[in-house]
């Protein structure tokens, strides 16, 4: 299988382990994690074949599409969907250091970028390959420390740098074009010296090229959609946080895509 329908056949698996996810006793959010997966598949896709490039989930709410990802990879070698949200087990609801794979902590929004920023800076300064690859959410783009962390990684032409924006238009309260929208995007975010990609989220074989990390830093706007490959939650609010039942989930698995 070749690598791109290897990517493809892992992102289909893993979807299927994220809806056993939002089937567990505490439920996930499936939306934005369902949105994100192919961005993820992408990124560790990248990421495994060049030494020192580190993948860093902002959005860390979207942990179940991580996890499900991370063991679709080989990180983790045992399925994080049946230990997903248990007792004692490190699969939560944020991901953590405990699990493999993951470097850095999220819990607040905005704080990941950072994180990856200063990664990226630190290989520069070791003299050592590697960059970063830094996923967050488009309403995470409301965090000042977002636009902080720009600030820096402009002044200090932070290269090996990109940022993938997971542009699936919602969050918590409802759409982001409601709540505080992102007028100008690509502008705002080339004004921080960024070169500004637009991209199909989905497109596993682009995103797989473009999330290279680049000598000068550089912002993904990946177009996703909420949901997306389970018919009944696709493109709905509702999708955000979902607890279903095991029976739900097999009926939602046998019709993935």
């Amino acid at each position: 299988m070749n690598p791109i329908d290897l990517a493809r056949e892992r992102a289909l698996r893993a979807r299927r382990s994220v809806v056993d996810m939002a089937a567990s006793g505490v439920g996930c959010h499936l939306g934005g994690s369902l949105s994100v997966l192919d961005i993820l598949v992408a990124a560790y896709t990248v990421a495994q074949d060049r030494p020192g490039v580190e993948v860093v989930l902002s959005k860390g709410h979207a942990a179940a599409a991580l996890y499900a990802v991370l063991h679709q990879v080989g990180v983790i070698a045992e399925d994080p969907a049946p230990l997903y949200g248990k007792a004692g087990a490190p699969y939560t609801g944020h991901p953590s250091p405990k699990v493999p794979g993951v470097r850095f902590p999220t819990g607040s929004l905005g704080h990941g970028l950072a994180y990856a920023a200063g990664w990226a800076l630190s290989r520069r300064l070791l003299g050592a390959p590697g960059g970063a690859i830094a996923v967050v959410g488009d309403g995470e783009l409301q965090e000042g420390l977002v636009w902080e962390t720009l600030q820096i990684v402009q002044a200090k032409r932070i290269g090996g740098l990109t940022v993938v924006v997971d542009v699936n238009g919602g969050q918590n309260d409802g759409p982001v074009a409601d709540i505080s929208p992102l007028t100008r995007l690509p502008e705002r975010l080339a004004a921080f010296g960024l070169e500004v990609i637009e991209i199909d989220g989905h497109d596993i074989e682009k995103l797989m090229d473009v999330l290279v990390p680049r000598e000068r830093p550089t912002a993904v706007l990946a177009a996703t959609v909420k949901g997306k490959g389970v018919p009944a939650v696709e493109g709905k609010a509702a999708s955000h946080y979902v607890k279903i039942s095991p029976a739900r989930a097999r009926q939602w698995k046998a019709v993935a895509r």
